[in-house]
């Protein structure tokens, strides 16, 4: 692996991605430390210490600490992400967006411009729900959050956020184009990687302190292993179809006859059903936070993890995404029918339609574990820790997307390394992307 790793210096073009993706991640960080006008950080640091293990602690986590300090990145990527979600729920409802889908490059470049409108219009709409609930915090003494409340503060405020999260956009589609790895996940994953130094130190002083037993260390360190080697375990894990090709003759030549097979991952969708899941319950769940009425917090607090109506909520919208995600990224239809203009068949199954609903059918399967092996690790951790009653930073949800963000982008170096014939990071097998 260590000569896999030094192999990426000989590479010009792969090392110039690696340093424009480090180089646009340090920008997110730095902005991430940028505070917004008008606001008392220590009134509102305060505030958000206390609401640690809430939503809003969740919702942090995500933005890299960035709303806690209410800077210019606040709102972080989310709004992107629920833009996309409901573009994709449209391109099925809508015949517009769904011709769009199928123009190829041209009308992938038209959803996406719109993504970008949907972005602009959520994060004005959440800038205003968030700085109308500023001005109404207080910090534990009593003190205001908002130094000078009116509207040249929320407008100011509107701006600055909404600004931050188009150039995070803008940052995440030039990591995808220039650099290496997935954009928008690498920038989650650079939030959620640069919580884990304070969150193992925090675990440590809770030790020293007497707060937390050292069993109980050991035993969140031997589960948090143990749910990595699951995970991984389950990242590779794919349901091999056969398929054979039948000989043909053209010319001279003698074509086909060779057996090979469909891969279908066991997660076809990767670490998007825990985001987007994510995404739905925190925006109308962030708006409640800052709505001062009894009914409205009621429903805030019944939005939070750690609540029966949030673990079913998240596991439900989990379980949706990973067959709708699946849908949208393999189509049996597609597969069969060029499968039979090849002459592949599937031993036992008639070629055609009988061979897409065999497909399918296998599809739904290994997508239900899929989506259960998900949930499990997004919800059981927390209902573990929740039962011990120990605070833990770095749950199910986090560090499924951090694996699954890093054994993506690892596959696609190792991808970059093979086309210009250097041998990957490991001498046998290869790391098993998520395409």
């Amino acid at each position: 692996m260590l000569t896999g790793f030094a192999n990426i210096g000989k590479i010009p073009e792969l090392k110039r991605r690696i340093g424009i993706t480090l180089l646009l991640l340090a920008v997110y960080r730095v902005g991430a430390h940028i505070p917004t006008p008008g606001i008392n950080g220590e009134a509102l640091a305060a505030f958000f210490k206390a609401a640690q293990g809430t939503l809003l602690g969740l919702f942090d986590m995500f933005s890299g600490g960035a709303l806690s300090q209410l800077s210019v990145f606040a709102l972080g990527i989310m709004p992107y992400i629920s833009s996309s979600i409901i573009l994709q729920l449209l391109t099925v409802v809508i015949p517009h967006l769904e011709r769009l889908s199928k123009e190829g490059e041209a009308g992938r470049k038209k959803i996406t411009q719109y993504t970008r409108y949907g972005t602009v219009i959520l994060s004005i709409i959440q800038g205003f729900g968030i700085s109308f609930g500023l001005e109404g915090m207080t910090g534990p003494g009593g003190e205001m959050v908002v130094l000078n409340p009116g509207w040249s503060f929320r407008l100011i405020t509107v701006l600055t956020l909404t600004a931050g999260t188009a150039f995070i956009m803008w940052l995440g589609e030039q990591i995808t184009e220039r650099g290496i790895g997935n954009g928008i996940s690498l920038i989650i994953f650079a939030g959620i990687v640069a919580g884990i130094p304070n969150a193992i130190i925090n675990t440590f002083r809770l030790t020293s302190t007497g707060e937390m037993s050292v069993f109980i260390l050991i035993l969140l360190t031997v589960m948090m292993l143990g749910v990595v080697a699951f995970i991984i375990f389950m990242e590779r894990g794919q349901r091999r179809i056969p398929v054979q090709y039948a000989k043909r003759v053209v010319g001279r030549r003698v074509y086909g006859g060779q057996n090979t097979h469909i891969p279908l991952k066991i997660n076809t969708s990767g670490v998007i059903p825990p985001i987007f899941a994510s995404s739905i319950i925190m925006f109308p769940a962030t708006v409640a936070n800052f709505i001062a009425v009894d009914w409205v917090q009621s429903v805030a607090q019944a939005l939070g993890p750690g609540h029966w109506l949030h673990m079913i909520l998240y596991v439900g919208f989990i379980i949706f995404f990973c067959f709708f995600y699946t849908a949208i990224v393999f189509n049996p239809v597609d597969v069969s029918d060029n499968m039979k203009k090849y002459g592949g068949f599937i031993p036992g199954i008639r070629p055609g339609r009988p061979t897409a609903e065999y497909i399918d059918k296998v599809l739904s399967r290994i997508t239900l574990g899929g989506a259960i092996y998900i949930s499990a690790v997004c919800v059981l951790p927390t209902l573990l820790i929740t039962r011990f009653g120990v605070p833990f930073y770095f749950g199910g949800t986090a560090l499924l997307i951090v694996i699954g963000v890093a054994m993506d982008t690892l596959a696609q170096i190792e991808a970059h390394m093979l086309s210009r014939h250097y041998e990957g990071f490991l001498k046998k097998g290869r790391i098993r992307g998520r395409r």
